[in-house]
């Protein structure tokens, strides 16, 4: 059997990570919300909210994004328009670049 090494992370990412969950915590928390009731209303499993508020880099950035936004945690841009508005000009600017790049030995 194979044995998986932890990967590392940066203290930055870390520190970040600690950062996120706890800000979700607090949301939880002044929403009055039980880790069951948010767990349920985000289709997570309790035991999943609970690593997401320690941090935990293992957990999907998809479903640690959701449970962020149900305990209104602003992610990028507080307000929806914003945010789309901002994907929408960064999508162009990201037409104009390479679709790829390719190392070169200079």
């Amino acid at each position: 059997m194979i044995k998986l090494v932890d990967r590392p992370y940066s203290q930055h990412s870390q520190d970040a990570l600690k950062l996120l969950g706890q800000l979700i915590r607090e949301g939880r928390i002044v929403r009055a919300m039980t880790t069951t009731d948010l767990a349920l209303r985000a289709g997570i499993s309790r035991a999943l909210l609970q690593r997401i508020e320690r941090g935990d880099p293992g957990c999907s950035v998809g479903v640690v994004f959701e449970v962020a936004v149900l305990c209104g945690v602003p992610l990028f841009e507080p307000n929806s328009r914003l945010l789309a508005m901002t994907l929408t000009r960064h999508s162009e600017k990201m037409a104009l670049l390479p679709k790829s790049v390719r190392f070169s030995m200079k």
